[in-house]
């Protein structure tokens, strides 16, 4: 009896000193526990649901599959195509380059100057190529501010103070 009499002081002093920290080891405890017990229940039940749809639709898992394929098909034919759009533009731009170079060097042939034939016949294609260009503005003859013979460092041409 005297030994009983201790226990409750024990539990008391033990509950005093260390009482936050026991409360938080439950918690973590059972957060613990419920985890596992989840991630133990999704995985059984994710077993099963697939099981089962495989054994009761497999026509459906066909024209899925099937579907998935048509679908892979399709984009494949769209870059093919996009690919030889792509190569034949790449065709005429050599072929654009080659007549130039071959224009050029008739023109240096002939003993003309390349470069002005080049600037031509670029602003002639360019030229084709826009159907709506603008028409290129004249710029105006601008008169100068002031005469030509002034100068204001000079110190001519009037006022009250000369340097």
């Amino acid at each position: 009896r005297p030994n009983l009499r201790l226990v409750p002081i024990a539990v008391g002093s033990l509950l005093s000193n260390y009482g936050w920290y026991i409360l938080l080891g439950c918690v973590v405890i059972y957060v613990i526990v419920q985890k596992i017990s989840q991630s133990l229940a999704a995985r059984q039940g994710g077993r099963a649901g697939a099981v089962d749809a495989a054994d009761i639709e497999p026509d459906l898992v066909v024209r899925r599959q099937e579907a998935l394929a048509a679908a892979r098909l399709r984009m494949q034919e769209e870059l093919n195509a996009q690919a030889e759009r792509y190569k034949e533009k790449q065709r005429q731009l050599e072929e654009e380059k080659r007549r130039q170079k071959i224009a050029m060097w008739e023109s240096m042939q002939e003993g003309k100057s390349y470069k002005g034939n080049l600037k031509l016949s670029q602003q002639e294609v360019e030229s084709g190529a826009s159907t709506s260009a603008a028409v290129p503005k004249s710029k105006p003859n601008k008169k100068p501010l002031r005469g030509g013979g002034y100068n204001p460092l000079s110190g001519e041409g009037g006022g009250t103070c000369s340097w």
